[in-house]
């Protein structure tokens, strides 16, 4: 009897790991065939709605920044990386939080000055942002260089550049000056709004891995994934830059 109870957690358990590999493994394919496509890319659709529209249009922006968070897989795997190792809330909050005042600060104030830089640049670095949270997760510069650096303000800082591409593309499209301001604000909201949907999909599925024994066991394994498709992220964007 204990043995067949035995068996059966065995399995439980095994199935518990494998549907949360299968997340991850999935997770991690859709960032590399994203990766053919630019980062911070618009829908063609989309492209051409931006493009054409003028006046207030609070609904429509909001339902656009929202996509665009949710799909972008940049902020997605950035985001994972910050909340790997953070258990409480209200510690989870305060690092979202940084990140989204350093994203809204430069998309509204990028796009309003017409703030122009490279997308290929800004998008490396964001890119490299995935890194150096991957890296920090693992604890490379403490044994490097025996430094932990500060992760609130390196939080803060890659959200700044975070938003500055997303002002990059949006400046692409060239929206119209009516009703700019309360399209922007919206288009923040929305971003915030799929921030918030996407974190809590993170959540979700990191609070059901970290009930599992393999949590510890794989976590680094996760963490050089996580920075794999962020130097993949480097290389595509620095490609794109010196080929054009």
């Amino acid at each position: 009897m204990h043995l067949s109870l035995s068996r059966i957690r065995n399995r439980s358990s095994s199935r518990r790991l494998y549907s949360v590999w299968s997340v991850f493994a999935g997770l991690f394919f859709f960032f590399l065939l994203s990766a053919t496509s630019y980062a911070h890319g618009v829908a063609e659709g989309d492209k051409g709605y931006l493009q054409e529209v003028s006046g207030v249009n609070i609904l429509p922006f909001v339902y656009l920044g929202a996509k665009h968070m949710f799909t972008g897989y940049d902020h997605i795997l950035f985001l994972l990386g910050v909340i790997f190792f953070l258990y409480k809330l209200k510690h989870i909050g305060v690092y979202v939080s940084l990140f989204a005042i350093g994203h809204s600060t430069t998309m509204l104030l990028g796009v309003y000055f017409g703030t122009s830089i490279s997308g290929y640049l800004i998008d490396a670095i964001i890119g490299l942002s995935v890194v150096y949270k991957a890296l920090d997760n693992i604890g490379a510069f403490q044994r490097w260089f025996g430094v932990q650096p500060n992760t609130k303000v390196a939080t803060l800082v890659f959200g700044l550049f975070h938003g500055l591409g997303l002002a990059t593309k949006i400046q692409d499209y060239e929206l119209s000056p009516d009703g700019l301001i309360a399209n922007l604000f919206a288009f923040n909201v929305g971003v915030e709004i799929g921030q918030l949907m996407a974190l809590a999909t993170i959540l979700i599925v990191m609070g059901y891995w970290r009930r599992t024994n393999s949590f510890l066991r794989h976590a680094y394994t996760v963490n050089v994934i996580m920075m794999t498709a962020g130097f993949m992220l480097i290389g595509y964007q620095l490609t794109g830059y010196f080929a054009g």
